[in-house]
């Protein structure tokens, strides 16, 4: 579903993305790890057409973004860790709007809203105007306009930001029934035990390469020195020499 081939990106002298080679089937979770500024957000930008790659290819579903990003758009979700949203429009505006933007016909919409309002507890909040939500509230909200034209590939940016107990275990539980639907989700994370909990397979990347890849239970089992995902993580960025201190400031997360 997702294919990545030789993705480089550069940021002036600086490389984000090295070389990255990756295959994410249909259905899969795939958690992509690493410490600030190892490239994770710059790829997630690359496969979603916010940012083009310097060199390299990807796919979507067999299409290439770069040269069918409307097709690619239309199959994708995109939750950044730090979305925009329209503050003067109510909740149900905003979930209407989201809906036209992805031609998702009125009457089908409209079902789709009410049933991911009452999934996320979000009813009674439907005409309240966004800039008077609490940020987990918005949190739910852009989970509800995300899925509403039921996308085949999901791309989250930090999933669990700003979300209550209740909220992580409903992201939880949500991702992994989606996934068995079909779903490909891929999301960055700084909580290895999100990884830990719902990941199919695991990609750590360091100063922009690829120096993990499996399920957690093949990479502890490479590593039985380690028993746990957070030893595994600190043992690969000592060896590897950490990240760059810099990236951070070009934008590649």
């Amino acid at each position: 579903m997702i294919d990545i081939q030789n993705l480089c990106r550069h940021f002036g002298a600086v490389t984000a993305v090295r070389n990255l080679n990756l295959h994410v089937p249909k259905g899969e979770i795939f958690c992509f790890l690493g410490p600030n500024g190892a490239g994770k957000t710059t790829t997630i930008k690359i496969l979603t057409g916010l940012l083009r790659p310097s060199s390299g290819s990807t796919r979507i579903a067999g299409l290439d973004i770069q040269k069918e990003p409307l097709k690619v758009k239309q199959l994708m979700g995109y939750i950044p860790d730090m979305p925009f949203m329209y503050d003067r429009l109510t909740a149900m505006e905003f979930l209407q709007f989201t809906g036209d933007l992805y031609r998702v016909p009125l009457d089908q919409a409209a079902g789709k809203i009410e049933e991911l309002l009452s999934l996320f507890s979000l009813v009674d909040l439907r005409g309240s105007l966004i800039k008077d939500l609490s940020h987990g509230m918005r949190q739910r909200l852009i989970y509800c306009s995300t899925l509403l034209h039921e996308p085949q590939v999901l791309f989250i940016d930090e999933p669990l930001i700003g979300l209550d107990p209740y909220s992580i275990r409903l992201i939880k539980d949500l991702l992994k029934t989606k996934a068995r639907a079909g779903m490909t989700v891929f999301l960055t994370t700084h909580i290895l035990s999100l990884a830990e909990d719902v990941a199919d397979r695991i990609g750590i990347i360091l100063n922009g390469e690829l120096v993990a890849l499996g399920s957690l239970t093949s990479l502890l089992a490479q590593n039985p020195d380690v028993s746990r995902l957070e030893d595994l993580f600190l043992k690969l960025t000592a060896q590897h020499g950490g990240t760059r201190g810099d990236v951070g400031s070009l934008g590649a997360g």
